[in-house]
């Protein structure tokens, strides 16, 4: 299945037939296998990357270090799904290091950012503190390079 998932994950477009011939199995046995990991919440949802900044679409990304006061019997699970329950947050992680919580928030602009961590984020019970970190240019997003550099054909310099 491993191999199968992999071949997904670099081309959510790739059909059973295809995955099929790469592997050497049957195109029957590969939409079973498929089916299965749907089934089970392996796949959860198939995507494209995006290089939204070529789309035109200035969103703003941000991210923000949260420090979290655990609670008994639950640790940060429960503060954790207040966060992921806001419609701005477009990831959450549990780290370890000197913060708790990665949260990656996109929103329309930094005035929009700065009012959800301040208003919606920062005042959570159990919300220790935050530093928010802005994105200024993406170079490469979920292993996919958003700009291939052109190969640099100037000579090298010798001492």
């Amino acid at each position: 299945m491993e191999q199968i998932l992999q071949i997904l994950a670099d081309d959510a477009r790739v059909t059973p037939a295809q995955i099929a011939e790469r592997t050497g199995r049957d195109e029957k046995e590969i939409r079973a296998i498929i089916k299965k990991a749907e089934d089970l919440g392996i796949i959860i949802k198939y995507k494209a990357v995006i290089n939204w900044d070529k789309a035109g679409l200035e969103d703003v990304f941000a991210f923000i270090e949260v420090r979290v006061i655990p609670q008994r019997g639950v640790g940060f699970d429960a503060v954790a799904e207040r966060i992921m329950g806001f419609p701005e947050v477009h990831s959450l992680y549990l780290m370890s290091g000197d913060y708790d919580l990665h949260v990656v928030v996109k929103g329309k602009n930094m005035r929009e950012v700065a009012y959800f961590v301040a208003e919606k984020l920062a005042s959570l019970e159990g919300v220790q503190s935050t530093a928010t970190h802005f994105v200024l240019k993406r170079y490469k997003m979920d292993g996919d390079v958003l700009e291939p550099q052109e190969p640099n054909e100037r000579l090298a310099v010798t001492p």
